[in-house]
C-alpha cells in the first residue's frame, strides 16, 4: 500500500467522553475478552512468524521505531521514552518525574517528594513503574503515606514514576502510523475508555454490588482483587458512586469504544506534528487524557499520559461490538504495517534489533511486572 488507510470497524462510539459512566450494566463484554491470552494471541503470533518469514527477519519491528529502545516492543523504559517528545509533546505530557528504589523508603520518598514539588505535581498523583505494560503497577497515591507504602511494596533498585493526575474524565488511545517518506501520517485507530462503577443501595456490600452487575460480575475476579476484607464488606450509602478501576486497560477493567468514527483531520494534524518532532519515531500509540470529545476532535485540550512503540496494540478491538474475525484483521493490518515501515527503515541502512537484546527486554520485563505493587 502507497498510503496509510483507515480500518473499518464495525462500530464507533459517537458518544461524549466528557464523563464515566453510572452504570454500565448495558455495556457487556466483547465474546472473546476473556479468553487466555495464549489463546487470543496465537492467530497474532502466526500472523507475525508469517511476516518474518516473508520479510527474513523475525525482529524487523523494532525498526518501526528505531529511535526507541527495541522500537517500543516491550522492556522500553518510560522516562527514556518521555525524553524523545519535541517542544509540542512535551508541552502537552502531563508533568512528571522519576526516582530509583533502594533498601530503605525514607531517603526514596525525600527525593519524590521533593522532585514532585520543583515539577508542580500535588497529590494525588499517578504512580506507575518505569518498564511495563498493561496498567501494571499503575495507582492513584493520595498522599506522602500512601506513596511511601507504594514505594515499600515496589521492587528494590528499580525506577518508578510520579506523574501529575489529569482530572479529564475522558481518556482516549490514539494510535498513530506514518511511513518513512510520507508527507503525513494517519491516526489507524482511536479507543475512548470508559470507567465502570457501581451504586450503592444502602443493604449491599461493594462485593454483592460487583457480583450482581451483568458486566462487572463477569470481571469480579479483577475488580475484587484491588480491595482488602473491609472495603469488600462495606455498604456503600444509597445513590453513592463506586469507581471500579482507575487504569485505562481492558485487562483491568476499563471499557473500550472504537472511536474510529469520529476522527477528525484536526485531530490526525494534531498527532501527527507531535509524532514527526520525535526522530526515529513512525508507529504506536499516544495514551491521552481530554476536556471533551469536541475539544479532544479539534486537536485541543488534552494531556499525554503515556505513549507506546511497536508493541501498541490497536485497543479499540475490545469493543464489545466488535467481532472476532474484525479484531484479528486489525491486528494483521497494523502488524503488516509495522514490518512494513521496519523494512522502509532497513532500506535505509539501519538494523533491526538482535533477538538477544529483545529476549533480554521481555524477560526483564516479566521479571519487573511480577513484582509489581498490585495496580488501582
Amino acid at each position: 500500500m502507497s498510503a496509510l488507510s483507515l480500518p473499518t470497524h464495525p462500530k464507533a462510539e459517537t458518544a461524549s467522553a466528557g464523563a464515566s459512566r453510572a452504570s454500565d450494566s448495558d455495556d457487556l463484554l466483547s465474546s472473546f475478552e476473556l479468553w487466555p491470552p495464549l489463546l487470543f494471541y496465537a492467530p497474532v503470533a502466526t500472523h507475525w512468524f508469517r511476516l518474518a518469514l516473508r520479510h527474513r527477519s523475525l525482529t524487523l519491528p523494532s525498526l518501526a521505531n528505531p529511535g526507541l529502545e527495541g522500537g517500543g516492543l516491550w522492556g522500553e523504559s518510560k522516562r527514556r521514552s518521555f525524553r524523545r517528545l519535541g517542544p509540542e509533546g512535551r508541552g502537552l505530557l502531563a508533568p512528571w518525574i522519576s526516582v530509583a528504589t533502594a533498601r530503605s523508603v525514607a531517603p526514596v520518598l525525600a527525593r519524590a517528594l521533593a522532585r514532585m514539588a520543583d515539577a508542580g505535581i500535588a497529590f494525588p498523583a499517578v504512580s506507575k513503574p518505569d518498564v511495563g505494560c498493561h496498567g501494571a503497577g499503575v495507582r492513584l497515591v493520595q498522599n506522602p503515606a500512601e506513596l511511601s507504602d507504594y514505594i515499600a511494596r515496589f521492587p528494590r533498585a528499580a525506577r518508578l514514576l510520579l506523574q501529575r493526575y489529569v482530572p479529564h474524565e475522558g481518556e482516549a488511545g490514539v494510535f498513530y502510523a506514518r511511513r518513512p517518506g510520507d508527507a503525513r501520517g494517519r491516526i489507524t485507530s482511536l479507543t475512548l475508555k470508559y470507567f465502570p462503577s457501581v451504586k450503592g443501595d444502602g443493604r449491599s456490600t461493594l462485593e454483592q454490588l460487583i457480583r450482581a452487575d451483568p458486566r462487572a460480575g463477569r470481571m469480579a475476579p479483577t475488580y475484587l482483587a484491588k480491595y482488602d476484607a473491609a472495603e469488600r464488606n462495606h455498604v456503600p450509602r444509597p445513590g453513592e458512586s463506586v469507581r471500579l478501576c482507575f487504569v485505562g486497560n481492558h485487562c483491568k477493567g476499563a471499557i473500550f469504544r472504537d472511536g474510529a468514527a469520529v476522527v477528525t483531520p484536526a485531530m490526525e494534524e494534531r498527532f501527527d506534528r507531535i509524532a514527526r518532532e520525535m526522530h526515529g519515531f513512525y508507529y504506536g500509540r499516544f495514551d491521552v487524557r481530554f476536556r471533551s470529545l469536541a475539544h479532544l476532535q479539534r486537536g485541543e485540550g488534552f494531556e499525554i499520559i503515556e505513549f507506546n512503540g511497536a508493541g501498541s496494540e490497536p485497543t479499540h478491538i475490545w469493543d464489545c461490538a466488535t467481532k472476532l474475525a474484525s479484531a484479528y484483521a486489525a491486528w494483521r493490518t497494523h502488524l503488516e504495517l509495522a514490518f512494513e515501515i521496519g523494512k522502509s527503515n532497513q532500506a535505509r541502512g539501519l538494523q533491526p534489533a538482535t533477538a538477544r537484546d529483545l529476549i533480554l527486554l521481555f524477560l526483564r520485563q516479566r521479571q519487573l511486572m511480577r513484582r509489581y505493587p498490585l495496580a488501582q
